[in-house]
């Protein structure tokens, strides 16, 4: 019998990879992750620092964009193998939002799904169209023989419990209505939401922003995800939030969420 592999596979929202590259390193130092899934990158493909990770021990690949979006996969000791780039569905499209790869064994798909901002409005409308493609595009990997797991910054908090004072965000795009019946929607093909399922009812964030000390008193957001395929779902072994990172000087407003399965 095959023996099982345990794997740590993260996301992290670096909001500037030129910024935020000291940090990123040493967060791979510490924790050694086996795959991690970068987003916010902010810049073009040749500026991405693929001789500093080669360094740090992960292969990568990278879909960047001048000033906004921009999203990467991270392989420890390996490289991933690309499978697709960009969500299908509106070929217009070419903001850098989606990247999918085979990793150590598991599709990986990872995404910076729009924020929505302002609503209503075309942001807000570009957003709902996206998640819609998503819904589309997750329904041929939930189903697959082997682990699959979507993973990046979602820009939705599912529920109340996911922001620290509910009521000051009921405007924003990320708790409208819609917004979360579409995460309901994806979650209903069969996903398992890894830190809602491993911490239940307790409040775990991913995202402070940047006023009032939000970061130091954890007041905060949870709009990172890892959902898991059924497959991957059975090998759950863990997942949590490397806040420490957050607290750094002049962090990223994310922190890394990550999840340890078996396979």
């Amino acid at each position: 019998m095959a023996r099982r592999k345990t794997l740590r596979i993260a996301t992290f929202n670096v909001n500037g990879i030129g910024t935020r590259l000291p940090h990123l390193l040493s967060w791979l130092r510490r924790e050694a992750p086996d795959v991690v899934a970068l987003q916010e990158l902010k810049a073009v493909d040749a500026a991405f620092p693929v001789d500093a990770l080669e360094r740090a021990g992960y292969g990568a690949l990278w879909l960047g964009e001048a000033r906004w979006n921009g999203v990467a996969i991270l392989a420890r000791d390996a490289m991933p193998i690309e499978s697709r780039r960009r969500l299908p569905g509106e070929p217009a499209d070419t903001q850098s939002r989606y990247l999918e790869a085979a990793v150590h064994g598991v599709v990986v798909a990872a995404l910076y799904l729009p924020n929505g901002n302002p609503q209503p409005g075309p942001k807000f409308d570009y957003k709902l169209r996206w998640m819609q493609r998503l819904i589309r595009h997750a329904r041929t990997l939930v189903d697959l023989p082997h682990p699959a797991l979507l993973l990046g910054d979602f820009n939705v908090i599912p529920d109340d419990e996911d922001v620290y004072d509910p009521p000051s965000w009921r405007r924003d795009a990320l708790m409208q209505p819609e917004v979360r019946d579409a995460f309901q929607q994806l979650l209903a093909q069969g996903w398992t939401d890894a830190l809602r399922t491993v911490h239940g009812d307790q409040r775990i964030y991913t995202f402070w922003d940047y006023f009032r000390q939000h970061a130091e008193r954890d007041r905060g957001l949870r709009i990172d995800h890892l959902l898991l395929n059924p497959v991957l779902a059975k090998g759950l072994q863990d997942a949590g939030v490397d806040r420490w990172v957050r607290l750094q000087e002049k962090a990223s407003d994310h922190a890394p969420a990550w999840v340890t399965v078996t396979r």
